[in-house]
C-alpha cells in the first residue's frame, strides 16, 4: 500500500463516527515503510480509539519515561504494539522528569498505574560534570544507587513491569580522552556501570534490563545526531529510537502473555540444502562446508530454542519414510525426530498440515512461527491463517539462522524448569491421546492413568512459572492479565493472601506446575482474584479436584462461602464454563458465589488429592 494512502486511512480513523478498520494493523506491518512513515502514522493513531482497529485486542497501559527527548519512541511503540496484537494506552513523562516521577508515590506516572514502564537513560543524566577518571567509579555509582533507589521504589508501590536498558557512551565522551590508556580505564568503568544495570535483572522481582548496548554492535547509524542532541536535547538518532521501539515492544508482547509456543519448519532448503526426494540422503547440502555448514547452524539454533522450551513441529511436503531416513540416518543431523512434538508429512497445502498441528497439540493457531524457503508456500500460510506469525528464510542460506531469530517470536520473561522440560511434556500428552483412542469411554480411560493431584502453597521458586501461567494461558483464565509478577509475588507474601501452584502426575509422568489459584481471605468467605490452568491437562477434571482443595482450605479458616471472579472474553470459554458447573451462582459485578455449607464435593473419584506438602 502506498505510504500516503495509509496515512489516510489512519487519518480517517480519528473522525467523528468513524467506522472500523480491523486490516490496519497488517497493512502497518510492511517493512517497506520508512521510520518517518512509522513516527507519522503512530501520531496519527494517537487519539483513535483502538477497538476500531483490534476489536479483541490486548489492553496494555505503557508509561515511557526519559532521562532525554524521545519523542519518536512512543508513536513507533504505538505502532509495533498493534502490529503485535496489543491494543495500547500511552503515557509519556514530561521533560526532566523521569527520576522525580519514578520516586514520587503521588506522581502522575503512579496515578497512571502502567503494566510496563520503560526507563531510558542516556550517558549524559549519568556522568558527572567532573569526568577525571580517578573519580568518575564513586561519582557513577552514587549516580547508579540513586536511580537504584527511585526504580526499587516505584517497583514496590506498582504491579508492572519495569524495562531499563544499558546505556551506549557516545563518541564525543570517548574522544575527549585521548590517551589510550585512560580511554581503556574509562571504558572499563563504564562496562562496570552497564554490568551493574544488568545485575538488576537478576533479582527477583519485575525489574528486567535490555542490553542495547549490544544491540548496537552492528547497527548501521550512528548513536545520536549532534545538532538534534544539542537543538533538542534528543539523544538518539531515529535509527535507534527504532531499534529500541523494536526491543520494547518485544517485550510489552511477553509481559502480556503473547509469546510463540510453537516452531514450525519446512525440511527442505530449511533444515538441509536441497529437495531430498530428488536429491537423495547423500545429496543434500548438510556438514561442515558452506552452504551445509549454514543448515547445520540453523539446526543448532533451532535445538537451543527447544531447550528452552519452543515447540519444535515440522511441516513438510515429503514422504514420511525419507523424512525419517534423514532424520535417523543422516550423520550432519543434529536435530533428531524426538526433538519435536509433532510432524506433518504428506501433500497437503501447508495451511491444512498447520492447522493438524495445532489440533493434534491443542494448541491455538496464534501461537505458531512457520518457518519455510519458499516464497509460495510462506504466502499461502499467510492468506489463509492470518494468526500465524510467517518467516520467510529468502535468499542466502547464511542469512537463515539472523532471520530466524531476529523477530524475537519466542520471548519470554524467564525460563523455568517446566519450559525446558516443555517438548516431552508434549509427546506424552500425544501419547496419552493415541491410548484413549482404545479405550470405550472416557471416565474408563481417566481412571485407568493414576491421575495425582498435588496442590500447594507457592515459595519463591514456584511463582515464577505461575506469573508466566497467568500471562501465557488464554483459555483457562478467569481474569486475563489480572496479575503481574510483582502481585503474585506480594499475594505469595502476604497474611491475608493464599497463592496456590498445583501439579499432575499419571502413569505418563509428571506434568510438573500447570496452575495456579489467586485467592483473598475475606471476612465470613474467600475470594478466588484468578483461577490460570494450562490447556494440557484439559478434561481430566483436575480443575475440580484443585477447586476442592480451596473449599476444604476455606473452610478450615471459617470461611462461610467461596466467591470468584470471572471477566469472561471471546479466549476463555473453556475457563468460564467451568464455576457454574462446579456450583456457582453469578452475584454482583464480576462475582460468582458458593455456599460452602453443606460442603460440596467436587473432586473426581479417578483422582487422587495430595496435599501433605501443602503449607497451612
Amino acid at each position: 500500500m502506498d505510504a500516503d494512502d495509509l496515512l489516510d486511512r489512519l487519518s480517517a480513523l480519528a473522525l467523528p463516527g468513524a467506522a472500523a478498520d480491523p486490516t490496519l494493523p497488517a497493512a502497518l506491518d510492511d517493512e517497506t515503510l520508512d521510520v518517518p512513515v512509522l513516527v507519522e502514522a503512530g501520531l496519527r493513531l494517537a487519539d483513535v480509539p483502538g477497538a476500531l482497529l483490534l476489536p479483541a485486542g490486548r489492553p496494555l497501559r505503557v508509561a515511557i519515561a526519559a532521562t532525554f527527548t524521545a519523542e519518536a519512541v512512543a508513536p513507533l511503540l504505538r505502532v509495533l504494539l498493534l502490529r503485535a496484537g496489543i491494543a495500547p494506552e500511552l503515557y509519556v513523562c514530561p521533560f526532566g522528569q523521569a527520576e522525580a516521577q519514578l520516586a514520587d508515590p503521588g506522581s502522575d506516572l503512579a496515578a497512571f498505574g502502567p503494566d510496563v514502564t520503560l526507563l531510558l537513560l542516556h550517558d549524559e543524566a549519568l556522568l558527572p560534570d567532573d569526568r577525571d577518571p580517578a573519580t568518575l567509579r564513586a561519582a557513577l555509582g552514587e549516580r547508579l544507587a540513586a536511580l537504584r533507589r527511585a526504580v526499587d521504589g516505584f517497583a514496590g508501590r506498582t504491579w508492572g513491569s519495569v524495562l531499563l536498558h544499558t546505556v551506549p557512551l557516545s563518541r564525543p565522551e570517548q574522544r575527549a580522552v585521548i590517551s589510550f590508556r585512560d580511554r581503556a580505564a574509562l571504558g572499563r568503568i563504564w562496562r562496570e556501570l552497564n554490568c551493574e544495570l544488568l545485575e538488576l535483572a537478576e533479582r527477583p522481582g519485575p525489574v528486567h534490563v535490555v542490553d542495547l548496548e549490544s544491540l548496537l554492535t552492528d547497527h548501521p547509524g550512528g548513536l545520536r545526531d549532534e545538532r538534534l542532541h544539542r537543538f533538542a536535547s534528543m539523544a538518539w538518532s531515529a535509527g535507534v529510537e527504532l531499534l529500541y521501539a523494536r526491543e520494547a515492544a518485544t517485550f510489552c508482547r511477553a509481559v502480556a502473555g503473547l509469546s510463540r509456543k510453537v516452531l514450525v519448519l519446512d525440511l527442505d532448503g530449511t533444515l538441509w540444502g536441497g529437495v531430498v526426494g530428488d536429491d537423495g540422503l547423500t545429496g543434500i547440502e548438510l556438514g561442515p562446508l558452506y552452504p551445509g555448514n549454514a543448515y547445520v547452524e540453523v539446526q543448532r539454533r533451532v535445538k537451543d530454542l527447544r531447550r528452552q522450551g519452543v515447540l519444535l513441529a515440522v511441516s513438510s511436503k515429503n514422504e514420511p519414510e525419507i523424512v525419517d531416513r534423514v532424520f535417523g540416518e543422516h550423520p550432519g543431523m543434529l536435530v533428531r525426530a524426538e526433538d519435536f512434538v509433532a510432524r506433518a508429512t504428506g501433500w497437503q497445502p501447508k495451511s491444512d498440515q498447520l492447522r493438524h498441528l495445532a489440533g493434534s497439540l491443542g494448541l491455538g493457531l496464534d501461537s505458531f512461527v512457520f518457518a519455510d524457503d519458499s516464497r509460495f508456500e510462506c504466502a499461502q500460510v499467510r492468506h489463509a491463517l492470518p494468526e500465524v506469525a510467517v518467516v520467510h528464510l529468502r535468499g542466502d542460506p547464511a542469512g537463515h539462522v539472523r532471520g530466524l531469530l531476529d523477530p524475537d517470536h519466542f520471548a519470554v520473561l524467564a525460563t523455568t524448569e517446566a519450559d525446558r522440560d516443555r517438548t516431552g511434556l508434549y509427546r506424552a500428552r500425544y501419547d496419552r491421546e493415541r491410548e484413549a483412542e482404545s479405550f470405550t469411554s472416557a471416565e474408563e480411560y481417566l481412571r485407568s492413568l493414576g491421575l495425582r493431584v498435588t496442590v500447594r502453597e507457592a515459595d519463591d521458586y514456584m511463582v515464577p512459572r505461575l506469573v508466566q501461567l497467568a500471562s501465557r494461558t488464554n483459555q483457562f483464565a478467569m481474569v486475563k492479565g489480572a496479575h503481574s509478577e510483582a502481585e503474585t509475588g506480594a499475594f505469595a507474601r502476604s497474611a491475608d493472601r493464599v497463592l496456590l501452584g498445583f501439579e499432575v502426575a499419571d502413569r505418563f509422568g509428571a506434568e510438573g506446575v500447570v496452575g495456579g489459584v489467586w485467592i483473598s481471605r475475606r471476612p465470613g468467605h474467600w475470594l478466588i482474584e484468578n483461577f490460570v490452568m494450562s490447556c494440557r491437562v484439559f478434561s481430566r477434571g483436575v480443575e475440580h479436584a484443585v477447586l476442592q482443595s480451596v473449599i476444604d482450605r476455606a473452610l478450615a479458616d471459617g470461611a462461610a462461602r467461596l466467591d470468584a471472579r470471572l471477566v469472561p472474553s471471546s479466549r476463555n470459554r473453556p475457563g468460564a464454563a467451568f464455576y457454574p458447573s462446579a456450583g456457582f451462582a453469578p452475584a454482583a459485578g464480576d462475582r460468582l458465589t458458593l455456599p460452602l455449607v453443606p460442603r460440596p464435593d467436587l473432586r473426581p473419584d479417578w483422582i487422587d488429592l495430595d496435599e501433605e506438602s501443602a503449607r497451612a
